[in-house]
């Protein structure tokens, strides 16, 4: 079969108030770039009609669309790797289904791959989320700056390009459990930034709770460094030098002045906060070492029921 130019990745999960929607505004603006195109969507386990949908959207444009059907929800990245995995195209662009970053933005992330640039990130304009999720997002995009050295302005906007090479070297990948933005950056040789619109979701709500983003966050800074680790075990050392000087502290207390009586209270908030950080250690640590169990398993990293492909007919 003939390669296409593009591959737009889009997965998609309980979307079915918003699909025809997408499909309207999507289609066109991808007949627009005058290039060869096919677009792939992954159905991540849906519980509702999105499924039915886009069979149907297949039996329509089935020249240009492929449906990969998980048997389950396997979560949103792992439908992106899924999604990789069955593209042909020179250049691959991710998209969510819930229309909140513009399919006609797409023209501007490829103009900007032909400036020479290999991965090209999303930046929001103006984000038009809650007030809670613009200050989780700026506290854990600068923590896993500091983390992990990878810059990206705007972690959460999906809407990214990605140069063919790039998705080889990620499907060459393994892991269990990744962040797939922060993977392409390790592999890009010269990436790149643009400033894209944002709109507000017009129906249906997000997937992401304030645990999922946490627990992303997590995947990022475990699945790409070491450094919670070694900040951990600085923490360690300067808190069991403190506790030691106290200690010596106290001793010498006790032979010159005699028993402390009325300290034992501070002695207890010493002890709780020294308890505290010590869960936090072991905390992380569990998190690195349920990352190698979920590695070893070999488990499949997800179940595909189905695929809708012409070419397979």
């Amino acid at each position: 079969m003939n390669t296409p130019q593009l591959s737009v990745v889009i997965p998609v999960y309980n979307e079915e108030e918003g699909l025809q929607t997408l499909f309207d505004r999507l289609y066109p603006a991808l007949d627009q770039l005058g290039i060869s195109y096919e677009i792939v969507f992954i159905n991540d386990g849906s519980r509702d009609r999105s499924a039915a949908i886009l069979r149907e959207q297949f039996q329509l444009r089935p020249d240009v669309t492929r449906v990969v059907l998980f048997n389950g929800n396997f979560g949103q990245h792992m439908a992106i790797l899924a999604g990789f995995e069955h593209t042909r195209g020179r250049r691959v662009v991710t998209l969510d289904a819930d229309l909140q970053n513009p399919p006609e933005e797409i023209a501007k992330l490829l103009a900007k791959m032909d400036e020479g640039y290999d991965y090209i990130g999303s930046i929001r304009r103006q984000r038009n989320d809650s007030w809670w999720r613009h200050v989780a997002s700026r506290a854990m995009n600068n923590l896993r700056e500091r983390i992990t050295r990878i810059k990206m302005t705007d972690q959460g906007c999906m809407l990214r390009a990605y140069d063919r090479n790039i998705i080889d070297a990620i499907n060459s990948c393994q892991e269990v459990n990744t962040f797939v933005p922060a993977l392409a950056y390790t592999f890009a040789r010269n990436p790149a930034e643009v400033v894209v619109e944002h709109e507000e979701r017009a129906v249906g709500e997000s997937k992401y709770s304030l645990y999922s983003l946490i627990r992303l966050n997590f995947d990022l800074m475990t699945g790409f460094s070491v450094v919670p680790l070694q900040w951990f075990s600085m923490v360690g050392i300067a808190v069991s030098l403190l506790s030691g000087c106290l200690v010596v502290l106290l001793i010498v207390r006790r032979l010159v002045v005699g028993p402390e009586v009325e300290g034992v209270f501070t002695l207890f908030a010493i002890a709780f906060f020294l308890i505290g950080i010590t869960l936090f250690g072991i905390g992380m640590l569990g998190e690195y070492i349920g990352r190698i169990y979920q590695q070893v398993r070999h488990r499949p990293r997800y179940l595909i029921q189905a695929v809708l492909d012409r070419s397979r007919d």
